[in-house]
């Protein structure tokens, strides 16, 4: 449980003149709380009211584990035949008698909204609080950080196993399913998001899924993939050959290569997200790839695989010491190739250090 976030969280619901805050992303709750759930199609919050104490508010079957999880404060249920906002909005009756409070803008949809405001007719729902949240999240303490470096050398563990897996005529799913299958036999809990594997011209689609393609002698293999170790998530990308591969394929990693490891040498506390995408884009849009670069240099993490903030053109958020962040420029050509390389980590004042070790030269299997 955060309590000093949560505590200047509602300082800053004090200084806006707001009742609370009703809080239902369950990445930000899980940062602020302590308590880790996804409720898929359920209602999860945390509401904060000014001047009183704040409680969790869920599915019933989750009350008990919302009070085992170090939350020290009350928790409430709801039954599924029960209309969630309405108690919700009981519960926060009995709490106050105002009657503004801030929503997650980016998080409530306009359906929940509305369900939210037929309960409390009365309630505005208008200030948004998920900057605040965000600026909360942005710099890492030490604690974190260190849990970050734990979640890379699984991360790096599993690019070994996935490596190792490669065989003519294998599928990325079969892959994919190694890797997972290893570390979680090993304790590693759950992945930072689906597993990303793709051969050959599959690879230049870089929002592609694992499939059933077979690899064959002369393809990439582009590995995306990361854990959540100690609650802290890992991102890291790396792009390997099978057998000999194409002059083309070659230059193509060279030159993404060169782009990551110096926008990596480069990042400095003081620069902007905007000038540090700037350093990469700028090396392969030179070696005529620039269009196909076509996506943001990289993306804030933590106790979530993506937060705020993207490192692209147009940021000009400075990069401060405790940032995390992603560096992960690609080239996809179609029907020829597709490269990414990808480091995560954190900036010191000596640079941006990264928590994953696994060697980005072109290696060959």
């Amino acid at each position: 449980m955060n309590t000093e976030k949560i505590l200047s969280l509602t300082h800053w619901l004090e200084k806006n003149s707001l009742t609370g805050a009703i809080i239902t992303d369950y990445h930000s709750i899980a940062y602020l709380s302590g308590f880790e759930s996804d409720p898929i199609e359920r209602v999860l919050a945390l509401v904060l009211i000014s001047g009183q104490p704040p409680f969790l508010f869920g599915p019933a079957l989750e009350v008990n584990s919302m009070k085992e999880s170090g939350w020290h404060f009350q928790a409430f249920g709801y039954e599924d035949q029960e209309n969630p906002w309405q108690k919700l909005v009981n519960h926060i009756k009995d709490a106050t008698k105002g009657q503004s409070f801030a929503i997650e803008a980016d998080n409530l949809t306009v359906s929940r909204y509305h369900a939210l405001q037929s309960a409390y007719p009365s309630a505005t729902f208008i200030t948004d609080i998920t900057n605040q949240i965000n600026r909360l999240r942005l710099i890492k303490t030490k604690a974190e950080i260190k849990h970050m470096i734990a979640a890379g050398r699984d991360a790096d563990r599993a690019f070994d196993i996935g490596f190792h897996a490669l065989s003519e005529g294998i599928s990325e799913l079969a892959v994919v399913a190694k890797i997972e299958y290893d570390l979680k036999k090993s304790g590693v809990p759950a992945m930072s998001f689906d597993t990303l594997l793709q051969f050959g011209a599959h690879a230049a689609d870089p929002h592609g899924a694992t499939s059933i393609r077979k690899l064959q002698l002369g393809d990439m293999a582009l590995f995306d993939l990361g854990t959540m170790t100690e609650g802290y998530a890992s991102d890291a990308t790396r792009t390997v050959a099978f057998g000999p591969v194409s002059q083309q394929a070659q230059e193509i990693h060279a030159v993404t290569l060169e782009a990551q490891l110096t926008a990596q040498s480069q990042a400095k506390i003081g620069m902007t997200a905007s000038e540090l995408d700037a350093i990469a884009r700028n090396i392969i849009i030179k070696a005529g790839y620039g269009d196909y670069f076509v996506h943001r240099l990289g993306h804030g993490l933590g106790s979530s695989v993506h937060e705020f903030p993207s490192i692209m053109a147009g940021n000009e958020l400075v990069l401060q010491e405790g940032m995390v962040f992603s560096i992960e420029p690609g080239i996809y050509m179609p029907g020829v190739a597709g490269v990414r390389i990808e480091d995560s980590g954190y900036m010191s004042q000596d640079g941006f250090v990264s928590y994953t070790q696994t060697p980005k030269k072109l290696l060959q299997f």
